[in-house]
């Protein structure tokens, strides 16, 4: 009883996380979603998407849904900014050391993928520009069971804005979710398991830029 007391107060509370973030990006982002319709009630999903910018979890989060929590894998440099942050970020996330992944780190991943029905990543890992895609989501994909989510942020202009306080407006596509499987194509039999996973990576960026 007192386990689902704190999930419904965690639910709650990121709920009203998220309508607030649905105020500020329809502001700021004039966002608007498309594709809402792929996400069926009952299942479980990886979500990805592309990493430009810092707004890109909340702009994720309000395209999804107030009501359909995401639950992040988060990397640790983000703990070092402003306390309210930090809060939401151990709340709503996983957080592991990027840049020197351990076995604790894989084992927490894998727990989370279990716990919660959508896990929101961004395979990139960072905002720096021409940064090739991790391959966590092949594996976790594989071993969850989940299906993949593809999310497409897409910007009518500059994302993150270069003039202050003139913002893009945003259009979020959600793709049809797909199983990690259908990104194994004929030619990357026989190569090594790191380069199938890398081209699959690949592949997977593909499906969200067409989401």
């Amino acid at each position: 009883m007192l386990g689902q007391l704190k999930i419904g107060i965690k639910n709650g509370l990121y709920a009203l996380i998220v309508l607030l973030c649905l105020v500020v990006t329809k502001i700021f982002f004039r966002i608007r979603v498309i594709g809402r319709e792929n996400i069926a009630k009952d299942t479980g999903y990886i979500a990805v998407a592309r990493h430009r910018s810092y707004w890109d979890p909340p702009v994720v989060s309000v395209a999804i849904g107030a009501l359909t929590p995401v639950h992040y894998i988060s990397r640790k440099g983000l703990m070092n900014g402003v306390p309210v942050m930090q809060a939401i970020v151990r709340t709503f996330s996983t957080i592991i050391d990027r840049e020197n992944f351990s076995r604790d780190d894989f084992r927490r991943v894998l727990a989370a993928m279990k716990q919660h029905r959508i896990i929101g990543l961004f395979p990139e890992g960072t905002t720096r520009e021409s940064v090739e895609a991790k391959t966590g989501v092949i594996h976790f994909a594989r071993l969850s069971g989940k299906q993949i989510l593809p999310v497409n942020i897409m910007a009518d202009g500059p994302y993150p804005s270069t003039r202050r306080f003139r913002f893009s407006r945003l259009t979020v596509a959600i793709g049809k979710p797909f199983d990690v499987a259908e990104l194994s194509t004929g030619d990357i039999a026989g190569k090594p398991r790191a380069d199938q996973h890398q081209q699959m990576s690949e592949l997977l960026m593909l499906r969200v830029d067409n989401a």
